[in-house]
């Protein structure tokens, strides 16, 4: 593995592009401030190109989608840091990425262990359980609009956050329905769901934010215990009483699905919006009927991967990468939301959002063993809720120019701290 390099490239100039801070290693920028710039540039550089991440940890950063494609469907490449990772065991206590790469879940396992509890999993997104949730996400979509129509009419032409008001709030109540949440419980679970995934946070409150949503997911499994029923918990408390799952891996598959399961949705409902918003003339061709809304989503999963990376994945055996060796136990950063953008699979308009183009071939959801499960759901969510709010506010506008929006502080998720609207522009005459 190349070395750590001693500095490197501060945030990056629009007009000046990437430059390495020296030829062996790329510190990740973690604000997020230009995050396809920076693929652009790690893409430039080969196959894979050694970064930096947080804590001094350096990682082969993979952008193309041919190899990210090859590297998340190769046997040669694990999840698992126990077994596959050898610097794992040195990792200090506060290291920023714990939480992805640590808690023992389906997530973070390899080979049939992986395949075991995947297995467990996926009972909670067959087709019929995923559309049992239909009704409940319909209705969350109604409750939220009418919130939002609420807050225009008590201060028309207000500024409303598009994101926390409307696309944060439909994935956390689907978590809640997944899960099996009591109505006794919704209120501390939403607040505790929202504080964590707050990537904006400052060390100590993302501190008290996690503890606080483990203590919540904790009382949660002692209460299907007790009650069970078709849900999420109840099937990883079934699998653990059958001795099929270890006491240590039912929170933190609870906790893995809320960071991997909602930031995708919220991002992905954010970001098609934005794109609608900013692109008027594709809005009108969908208003037309000369696009849908499936064209709309499937584009904006390709142009704006709701997650970046998902850290991290490890070498087994020593791997070449047309001429790129990656040798046994490094770890390896996939940024699957580079891959729609690749030039290489969609030419010269890699970059540009087009919903009416006829490929529109990503990686959003992953590939291979851990593809995502709740893709579908996922998908479902989006288009029950971007059509709804289209069509109660046909006036949606952005409130601020768009170099204005403030990107997530992270190189793991793609979106937006907020996303400023005006759901009913006041006319003129009616402004004074």
């Amino acid at each position: 593995m190349p070395e750590r390099s001693g500095a490197g490239p501060t945030t990056p100039d629009a007009t000046e592009g990437y430059e390495m801070a020296d030829a062996q290693c790329h510190v990740l920028d973690t604000s997020g401030a230009d995050p396809h710039g920076e693929a652009a540039f790690l893409r430039a550089q080969g196959p894979a190109a050694p970064v930096e991440l947080p804590g001094g940890i350096v990682a082969w950063s993979v952008t193309r989608h041919d190899i990210i494609k090859r590297l998340a469907g190769d046997r040669r490449v694990s999840r698992d840091p126990r077994r596959h990772w050898p610097a794992f065991s040195g990792l200090p206590a506060d290291w920023p990425l714990h939480v992805w790469v640590s808690p023992p879940s389906a997530f973070n396992a390899y080979g049939s262990e992986h395949r075991r509890l995947r297995t467990i999993l996926a009972r909670s997104f067959t087709p019929r359980r995923t559309e049992a949730l239909r009704p409940g996400v319909q209705a969350v979509v109604a409750r939220q609009l009418g919130a939002l129509e609420a807050l225009d009419a008590a201060a028309p032409g207000r500024v409303v956050d598009l994101r926390s008001r409307f696309a944060h709030m439909i994935p956390t109540e689907v978590i809640c329905d997944l899960f099996g949440v009591p109505d006794g419980m919704r209120d501390d679970a939403r607040q505790a769901i929202h504080r964590a995934l707050n990537t904006a946070a400052a060390p100590e409150a993302a501190r008290a934010n996690l503890t606080a949503l483990l203590s919540c997911l904790s009382a949660l499994v002692a209460v299907k215990r007790a009650e069970p029923g078709e849900d999420m918990t109840s099937d990883l408390i079934a699998a653990r009483e059958e001795e099929r799952l270890d006491e240590e891996q039912l929170v933190p598959t609870l906790l893995l699905m809320i960071g991997a399961g909602s930031q995708t949705t919220v991002n992905l409902i954010a970001q098609a919006a934005l794109k609608l918003l900013t692109h008027p003339a594709q809005l009108a061709r969908l208003r037309s009927g000369a696009l849908a809304w499936d064209d709309v989503i499937e584009e904006t999963l390709r142009a704006e991967g709701p997650v970046r990376n998902m850290p991290l994945r490890y070498a087994v055996d020593e791997i070449d990468l047309d001429g790129v060796t990656i040798r046994q136990g490094d770890p390896i950063l996939l940024d699957f939301g580079a891959a729609g953008r690749d030039p290489a699979l969609h030419g010269e308009t890699a970059d540009v959002f087009d919903a009416g183009r006829e490929d529109k071939s990503h990686l959003a959801f992953g590939h291979g063993a851990h593809y995502c499960l709740g893709a579908a759901l996922a998908r479902m969510e989006a288009g029950l809720a971007l059509p709804a709010l289209f069509d109660r506010f046909p006036g949606l506008r952005l409130a601020v120019p768009e170099g204005s929006l403030r990107p997530q502080q992270s190189f793991v998720a793609n979106g937006h701290q907020e996303l400023p609207v005006v759901l009913r522009p006041v006319p003129v005459d009616d402004a004074g």
